[in-house]
Order: structure tokens, then C-alpha cells, then sequence
């Protein structure tokens, strides 16, 4: 049977007529309807690194199923030496034999039908605001909380996070939509504190001998903030009135000796990340999971990765980004495994897709399907391995062509994603905060 993943099979439209306020037309989410079950959320202890491959991730890399019939079907030729398949049909030179490793290993499940039929635009705008928020909104895909802010909120109303949690939330690349408030009247400890891949505080603050009152530069040991630091974080509040600057100086001290608790973790031995920038990053984070269970999301995005607007002269550049990512994937799920941290889950997805049809730039244009990739979690989630089935439709006049899921594949919209994530958390009808749309099921969950 064909499931897109509504409310149990419910389609958006009956879902509307069942509960008004979930209507296209509704502007806000109602939190009082959310059912929170704190056993689960206790028993899952679930802690999430997020990485958003901003421009639209080619699913080719995981996904090279219905490659002689594309290669048949394409504009152009792919140059076969330098693509091909895996025993399950990964791309080998574009991270494949780590997707291969870390399937066998029961590590990787990868959702290969996440297709965005209700709302096909293809807009990079529109669908990561929509993406990143897990609600479709045709008319203003801007109006939601993003699905971390949204998280944030719940927790609060079931107090199981407070103003006394450590960096509930944490980002390497700035303000998001992830982070949105929307609508919400979001605390600012819920905020997310900016760190980077050299686990530094990006606000933090060095004393020279000037800002030391005499009786302070005296004291043994010498205080990490003085009287004049603190007036000038009230100063450079009062002048920078937006509240994401505001946060920031609210966190830089708290940042400072977080930051400095994680620079002194040392390593398990035999772990080895690339030497990359978007590894480092990731062996940053899963640093800061390990070390600090209040912490209960990290967003990454790609940076260190470039981008995957990939129009033209796709190929070679896609294998390397690909590689670096499957690659350090793979070392970081050996150092959570080190830890003994088998609640972390790594959550990698896009905008969309794209279409397969290689066009005159050796690129591809913006598609439908893609894949959703989920990276441990072991205490909650169980190996589904690979989902989800691919065939080719035809190919358009204008030479694209797509891969969509057969009649019988299992599916899901991108907004499956936001309740998948409230679903580790607790939430137990994760369909009230996206709208309609139900985690991604297929035995998933434990």
C-alpha cells in the first residue's frame, strides 16, 4: 500500500474537517494538544546532531538503484568509471563502501522515498522554511516555530528542561530555521548558543590587566569575570536590542566555562576523524553530547561540505562531499559508540531532491524525492536498514528526469522529519505540531 505518512493513513483534507485547527488556513500551533509521555522521553535520553545539506542533496549517493535505466534515459552519459554501484546500490566513490559499512554494522537506516508531492514546490526558500519548520503552509511557509524551538516549548510546558539545563541547544551555523520562534514566546535560555569546531565561545571575552579592579587582579585565583566585564555586557546589551544578540551575551560566561570542560576531553583512543573541516565540527559535537546530557540538539548544517546546488559540473564535486560526510558519519558513530552513548541520533536530509537526468552542465536541476539518512539512536530506534522503493517517470519534455516511488513503496513527505523528532522526545501524537503529518513509521521506533 501506498503510505504517505499522514496521521495513521489520514489524508491532510480529512484531517482538517476532523480538527479545524489543523486547516491550511490555521496560522498557529496549538501546544495544549500535545500528549507527552515523560517515561519515554526519560528512558530515551535521545540527544540529536543535525545536518542540513542546504541547496538539495542529490539522493544518487545513496540511491544508484535505477542507474542503467537513467543511464539509458539521460541527456548526457554518466562516465561509469567513476560512478558505480555498491552490493545495495550506494554510489562506492561518493561515500559509498562507508554507507556499506556502517548498514552491516546496523548504524545507518536510509529512508530512499521522502517526496514532496503535497506541496512540490521546488523553491530552496520554501521548502527548507517548510522543512525546517516540518509544517506546509503554501501561502507563508514563514509563519511556524522551527522544529527545535518547537521542542524547546514542549519540554518547558512538561518540565522536563528548565532555565537551570546546560545549552539545551546548541548550532554551528548561526540563526536558522530551525530555530525560528514564529509565533512562540520562546525563553531565552531555549535560544541556541553559537560554539564552532575549536569548541570556542565565539563572544568570550580575554581580561587584559585594565579591566581587573585592584582587589580583584590581587585575588588568587583571579576571577574569570570582573565588575567591568559585566557593565560592558549590560552596555553592549542595551545598545544591540535583538534578542538573539541579547542571548549571546546572556550565555557568554556560562559559554566560556562550558567550553572550556570540553577542550579538556580527551579522545577515546583508535578514533580518528578526517582531517577536514566538516569533521571537525562533527567530532566538536559529538564532544559536547558526550560530555554534557543537558545538551539535547546540536545543529551542524554542511558547513565545511559546500554547497548542493549542484547545476552543473555536478559529479566530481558531489563524490567529495559525499565521501567527507559518509566518512566523518562513520568515525563519529565510533566515538558515541566509545562512549557508550547509543542515545545520539544524526539526522542528515535537505530541501529536496534532483532530478538524475544529467543536462549540458553536468549538473542536476531540483527534484521531488530524496533520501532521509538516521545514524544511531539504538536505544529507541531499531535497523530498518534501507526503505523505500524508486522507479523512473517519464522523462519530461525539457529533458528532466526523476526517480519517485513505486506504487507499492513505503513514503513520506519531508515533514515526517519535524514529527520523527518529537516522537524521540516524547511526544506521543508528534501529527498535532506538523499538521497532519505523522512520524516516519516502517519500524522505526522500538
Amino acid at each position: 500500500m501506498n503510505r504517505r505518512v499522514f496521521l495513521k493513513g489520514f489524508s491532510l483534507v480529512t484531517m482538517a474537517a476532523l480538527f479545524p485547527n489543523l486547516a491550511y488556513g490555521s496560522t498557529l500551533v496549538d501546544l495544549s494538544q500535545v500528549q507527552f509521555n515523560s517515561t519515554v522521553y526519560n528512558n530515551n535520553a535521545a540527544q540529536t546532531i543535525m545536518i542540513y545539506l542546504y541547496g538539495g542533496a542529490s539522493e544518487l549517493g545513496g540511491n544508484l538503484t535505477n542507474l542503467d535505466e537513467i543511464q539509458e534515459k539521460s541527456q548526457n552519459k554518466y562516465d561509469l568509471y567513476y560512478v558505480t554501484k555498491t552490493t545495495n546500490n550506494f554510489w562506492e566513490q561518493a561515500g559509498g563502501e562507508a554507507m556499506e559499512r556502517m548498514l552491516a554494522a546496523g548504524d545507518m537506516n536510509i529512508f530512499r522515498t521522502c517526496y514532496r508531492k503535497d506541496n512540490p514546490t521546488k523553491s530552496h526558500g520554501d521548502c527548507t522554511s517548510e522543512n525546517q519548520r516540518g509544517l506546509m503552509n503554501i501561502e507563508d511557509p514563514t509563519y511556524g516555530a522551527g522544529i527545535f524551538s518547537t521542542l524547546g516549548k514542549v519540554l518547558v510546558n512538561n518540565s522536563v528542561i528548565h532555565s537551570e539545563t546546560v545549552l539545551p541547544f546548541l548550532t554551528m551555523e548561526g540563526e536558522s530555521g530551525l530555530f525560528s520562534i514564529g509565533p512562540f514566546d520562546v525563553e531565552k535560555f531555549l535560544r541556541p548558543a553559537a560554539m564552532n569546531e575549536n569548541l570556542t565561545n565565539p563572544y568570550s571575552r580575554s581580561l587584559s590587566y585594565e579591566l581587573y579592579a585592584n582587589d580583584e587582579w590581587s585575588t588568587d585565583p583571579r576571577p574569570n569575570e570582573t565588575a567591568i566585564s559585566e557593565t560592558m555586557d549590560e552596555l553592549a546589551k542595551s545598545i544591540n536590542q535583538q534578542q538573539n544578540i541579547q542571548n549571546a551575551f546572556d550565555k557568554r560566561a556560562t559559554l566560556d566555562t562550558f567550553m572550556q570542560e570540553q577542550q579538556e576531553k580527551t579522545i577515546p583512543e583508535g578514533i580518528e576523524y578526517p582531517n577536514t573541516s566538516f569533521a571537525k565540527k562533527l567530532k566538536a559535537a559529538v564532544n559536547v553530547l558526550s560530555g554534557n546530557p543537558d545538551t539535547k540538539v546540536i545543529s551542524l548544517g554542511g558547513g565545511g561540505l559546500g554547497g548542493w546546488d549542484d547545476h552543473s559540473n555536478a559529479v566530481s564535486a558531489y563524490r567529495s562531499r559525499m565521501t567527507d560526510l559518509m566518512e566523518s558519519i562513520e568515525v563519529a558513530l565510533a566515538h558515541l559508540k566509545a562512549e557508550n552513548k547509543n542515545n545520539v541520533n544524526i539526522i542528515v536530509f535537505a530541501e529536496f531532491g534532483r532530478n538524475v537526468n544529467l543536462n549540458d552542465s553536468e549538473g542536476w536541476d531540483h527534484g521531488n524525492n530524496q533520501n532521509v539518512y538516521i545514524f544511531g539512536g539504538k536505544d529507541y530506534f531499531n535497523h530498518v536498514g534501507i526503505v523505500g522503493e524508486t522507479q523512473l517517470s517519464p522523462t519530461e519534455s525539457n529533458n528532466r528526469l526523476y526517480t519517485q516511488p513505486t506504487e507499492s513503496s513505503y513514503t513520506f513527505e519531508p515533514y515526517a522529519v519535524a514529527a520523527t523528532i518529537y516522537k524521540m522526545y516524547g511526544v506521543t501524537n508528534p501529527e498535532v505540531l506538523t499538521k497532519g503529518y505523522g512520524a516516519i513509521d516502517a519500524g522505526l521506533f522500538k
